[in-house]
């Protein structure tokens, strides 16, 4: 019972050993949060304006690239701006249109990026507040 013990032990830490040194490692990530957060108007089904004020955290494949998005940061506010102010109120108040609204976000900024820099920087996309009218 013990040698199947120290056997089930010595296989998860060999495990755990290698899932640490294969490719990516979740400490290797860096964040990037767009400041001040976001206020833009969308159109609402009346033809009133609506608003949407949102705080967005990109999530960066290093923290080497922490400058390159710092330097296109006004790119980067400007498609949020563009992609959150072309949406309906029925998009912006739903949580499936919010996460359609957010892979949107991140498709199109790692597409600019992609042709400003030649790579793709950005991992994830998060809203850290999310507020609508």
């Amino acid at each position: 019972m013990i040698r199947i013990l120290f056997a089930l032990m010595a296989l998860m830490f060999s495990i755990n050993t290698s899932a640490n040194n294969s490719g990516t490692n979740d400490s290797d990530f860096a964040y990037y949060g767009l400041e001040p957060e976001i206020v833009t108007n969308y159109i609402r089904a009346s033809n009133r304006m609506g608003y949407v004020r949102t705080s967005i955290e990109l999530m960066a494949q290093s923290p080497s690239d922490l400058e390159t998005l710092e330097h296109h940061d006004a790119l980067i506010r400007a498609t949020v701006v563009e992609i959150l102010g072309a949406q309906t109120e029925e998009q912006i108040k739903s949580l499936e249109g919010r996460e359609a609204i957010r892979q949107l976000c991140l498709t199109t900024i790692n597409e600019l990026l992609h042709h400003e820099t030649g790579r793709q920087i950005v991992v994830n996309l998060l809203f850290t507040k999310y507020l609508y009218d």
